[in-house]
């Protein structure tokens, strides 16, 4: 019986860490606007900023959410560099890198470019959401892309253009690496919502599906 009880706990363990290394967390970097307001303050041309509604989105779709309301006008790298510790101390506990995302929109998208570059991991996943200009080239130069990247950008959006620039500086081989130029015709606002049109690839790319 006591020989039955220690197998059967071996066994439960092996499922245990298994299913461990088998599930999907994302971590979720929300834009700068919720940094100096309220969650339900509203944006003067793009209304409120649904955070909940966007976090709720990815769980539902079976990931496990990691994602706070940032502190007023925190430094990009520094809060990046928290990331990547808890990114660490995931995969120490068994989580595959391949099993962990990190989606971003505006400055937060920013954050997951250091997180990235910092990590210097080829085989995590990256989604970063209306955060690349062309100066960002001479203006970041620090930054070097690694993972692999998934870059959504919006066709009437200033603060988003392709990333191909940046792919080509980077020193990092991608394995994988995407684009998304979507026209919804709302600007900066279309990451304000969890719309389909962006929430959807993002999904896709953090499930594997490159």
């Amino acid at each position: 019986m006591r020989i039955s009880i220690i197998i059967g706990i071996i066994f439960c363990s092996i499922i245990n860490a298994r299913g461990q290394q088998d599930h999907r967390h994302l971590f979720f970097l929300h834009n700068r606007f919720l940094e100096t307001h309220d969650l339900n303050e509203l944006h003067p041309e793009y209304g409120r900023t649904e955070y909940a509604e966007i976090i709720e989105k990815f769980k539902k779709n079976g990931f496990t959410v990691i994602s706070e309301k940032r502190n007023e006008n925190v430094n990009a790298r520094e809060y990046a560099l928290e990331i990547v510790q808890q990114i660490d101390s995931l995969i120490k506990k068994g989580i595959n890198s391949n099993r962990i995302t990190i989606v971003g929109t505006s400055k937060g998208g920013y954050i997951a470019q250091y997180v990235s570059t910092i990590a210097n991991n080829p085989n995590l996943n990256f989604v970063f959401i209306a955060s690349f200009r062309d100066r960002d080239i001479e203006a970041i130069p620090e930054i070097n892309y690694c993972g692999n990247i998934l870059n959504i950008y919006e066709k009437t959006d200033p603060f988003g253009v392709s990333a191909k620039a940046r792919k080509t500086s980077s020193t990092c081989e991608l394995s994988h690496f995407k684009e998304i130029e979507l026209n919804t015709g709302i600007g900066h606002g279309f990451i304000f919502k969890p719309m389909e049109e962006w929430i959807k690839p993002t999904i896709e790319w953090a499930n594997g599906n490159y």
